[in-house]
């Protein structure tokens, strides 16, 4: 009986993801009520705040579930011995690409996250983002890191910048191929777009400044305002 409702409280749970999907698409995540989100379900309220705090709480929770097999990937492959970092970095951004293409959810939740949703500090994900956030970059860098010790980077390979590089431009591959998904084919050319940014990380990786980053950014700073 209590493995029945177990599962049963599991699948409530994912309708409810599912709705919340669905309502925030439609309306965006600050429109949206959670007496909408009720209704899409088939559902009370009371039902929602058996699960959830609060509107925050749904959001995060749907952003976590689409987020979890990047996680676990990234995970295998930081954990793997022996890998081959830049290969693993590739596996990881290619995962990603497709994953995106391929899936609706993840689709639909990212699509949410960066065209239906305001950032705003009320919303439980943007603040607990950071820590999330960083501590996946530090197992990316972590990786690049590994490729500067293999030899497979320059020695004086600035990892920060490279990790932020490559972050930075496959969340902008998808930010903007959500845009117009007419646009190209993704799943059938995202090997060749990372490919294409590793083969240059390669070619011609960032290199460590003299002088930290914080400070070189004020100095450029500086001089545009003379």
């Amino acid at each position: 009986m209590v493995r029945k409702t177990k599962e049963e409280a599991q699948e409530t749970y994912n309708t409810l993801l599912d709705a919340a999907e669905k309502v925030f698409a439609a309306k965006g995540v600050t429109s949206t009520t959670l007496n909408e989100v009720a209704t899409a379900a088939g559902m009370t309220r009371g039902a929602i705040y058996w699960h959830f705090k609060d509107k925050n709480a749904l959001f995060q929770a749907m952003c976590d579930r689409a987020f979890l097999p990047m996680e676990a990937l990234l995970n295998e492959i930081v954990s793997t011995p022996h890998i081959d970092p830049l290969a693993g970095i590739k596996q990881l951004n290619v995962h990603f690409l497709k994953l995106v293409t391929g899936n609706d959810r993840q689709r639909n939740v990212f699509d949410i996250i960066f065209h239906r949703c305001e950032k705003s500090n009320e919303l439980i994900f943007f603040r607990a983002e950071s820590e999330k956030r960083n501590e996946c970059l530090a197992k990316v860098q972590a990786l690049i890191q590994q490729a500067v010790d293999q030899g497979s980077l320059h020695a004086n390979t600035d990892t920060w910048i490279a990790m932020q590089a490559i972050h930075a431009y496959v969340i902008g591959i998808v930010h903007e191929w959500l845009e117009d998904t007419s646009a190209y084919c993704l799943i059938q050319h995202a090997e060749d777009m990372v490919d294409m940014f590793i083969a240059g990380m390669v070619a011609r990786p960032p290199l460590k400044k003299s002088k930290p980053p914080q400070q070189e950014c004020r100095m450029h700073l500086a001089e545009q305002h003379d």
